[in-house]
């Protein structure tokens, strides 16, 4: 007689088996979605684990046409090189459909030819610069591929601005600024339309610094700023954006920091900066604990619990890339990039940071998102007592600005 306790073990293993495994049948061959990004970077690191997320939610309910959604991860170690290479790889090699890739302009900008050569969708979660998009209307028939699902230099700054007229001009009659970005391929047309919009917010530009990403002591960039007396910095920053922040605190520079500062964006930059960020404002997409849409929350509670901490801006629009590749492959039918290219310009989809549509054959900015009411219009978030808060629009704010007692502000 066989003893019952192997058979008894064998009935709890497939149970515990059939727990585990998906009760989804999938076709054979998956969706591949390749992932090129900065894993050890402040702003980067969010892409890839949020464009697993998203796609571990498709694949519970079933996948798309019956298959399988796959991420294929490759780091570029913020290297537009290793990026080429990588793509190459994915496309000739790992057979990827479509590639979410960085949040640094020079990257995206040195890969956009390889989208086109190689006739891949590819789609930034995170890089600026208007030469993106510019560069498909340029040459539409061949560039098509590339998709822009970040905003553009342009209209961050048409972002900051509106947000500076609101919380600066109208609430502390702040009147003069210093623009200080660095110089990057991303920040030269976002300069731009800060020198324009600025002023029409109500604040005269007295100088514009560009430095170097290598810059690594701020002290003579702040003694020229505290010189000038403006009532605020407007900032370009996304590559260095914690050294500025621990010296602007360390050597108590009396004027707000406000504008565009990518790392900002990532929950962990408190500590990364020990907490030096108190005060600083910057522009998003969305942030913690600000419905933007009824899918914000959900997402950044999704990806708190699996990963431990909050998405930085470029988690939030990986995410929702995963989203629209793969809708527009189920309106498709096919995996065929002209096919993807077709589907993805018709998309209207609610994602996590607004109304996503791309804009038309024959806009300057062509495959750029649409702003404004209706689509995306971004927050302005202020760092709090460890907190990122929003405190603009008025409709999503969920505190007000507090500054710290270094910072001199207008006589009211």
């Amino acid at each position: 007689m066989r003893h019952p306790l192997p058979r008894l073990l064998s009935s709890i293993a497939s149970a515990c088996l059939a727990t585990l495994v998906p009760a989804v049948a999938f076709a054979a061959d998956p969706i591949k979605i390749g992932v090129i990004s900065e894993s050890q970077a402040v702003a980067g690191s969010s892409i890839a684990p949020a464009a697993q997320l998203a796609a571990e939610e498709i694949n519970a309910k079933g996948g798309i046409n019956g298959r399988k959604i796959e991420i294929v991860v490759y780091d570029n170690h913020s290297s537009a090189a290793e990026s080429v290479r990588a793509f190459q790889r994915a496309v000739n090699e790992d057979k990827v459909n479509a590639v979410i890739t960085s949040y640094i302009s020079e990257v995206v900008l040195a890969l956009e030819p390889w989208a086109a050569r190689l006739k891949t969708v590819m789609i930034t979660p995170g890089a600026a610069s208007d030469v993106i998009t510019q560069n498909i209307a340029k040459d539409y028939d061949h560039q098509k591929y590339t998709f822009h699902g970040y905003l553009t230099s342009s209209a961050l700054a048409g972002l900051v601005c509106d947000a500076a007229k609101d919380l600066l001009v109208t609430q502390h009659k702040m009147k003069t600024a210093v623009i200080m970005s660095e110089d990057a391929a991303w920040t030269t047309p976002l300069d731009a339309g800060y020198e324009q919009c600025l002023p029409k917010a109500g604040l005269k530009v007295l100088d514009h610094i560009r430095f170097s990403p290598d810059t690594t002591d701020f002290t003579p960039i702040f003694s020229k700023v505290e010189g000038q007396k403006p009532d605020v910095i407007i900032t370009g920053i996304s590559h260095v954006g914690t050294q500025p922040t621990v010296q602007w605190k360390s050597q108590q520079v009396p004027v707000a920091m406000f504008g565009v500062a990518s790392q900002a964006t990532n929950s962990t930059f408190w500590k990364d900066t020990n907490g030096a960020t108190e005060g600083v404002l910057y522009q998003a997409v969305s942030g913690p604990g600000v419905a933007v849409t009824p899918k914000t929350l959900p997402f950044v509670d999704a990806f708190v619990k699996k990963f431990g901490n909050n998405p930085s801006y470029a988690g939030y629009t990986s995410y929702d890339d995963v989203y629209i590749i793969a809708d527009a492959i189920r309106r498709a039918g096919s995996t065929d990039s002209d096919k993807i290219v077709a589907a993805m310009e018709k998309t209207d989809y609610v994602g996590t940071i607004g109304r996503v549509a791309f804009k038309p054959k024959g806009d300057p900015n062509v495959h750029g998102l649409k702003t404004g009411p209706g689509f995306i219009t971004g927050l302005m978030l202020q760092w709090q007592d460890g907190k990122q808060v929003n405190v603009w629009p008025k409709n999503l704010a969920a505190g007000t600005m507090k500054f710290p007692a270094f910072v001199k502000l207008p006589a009211q």
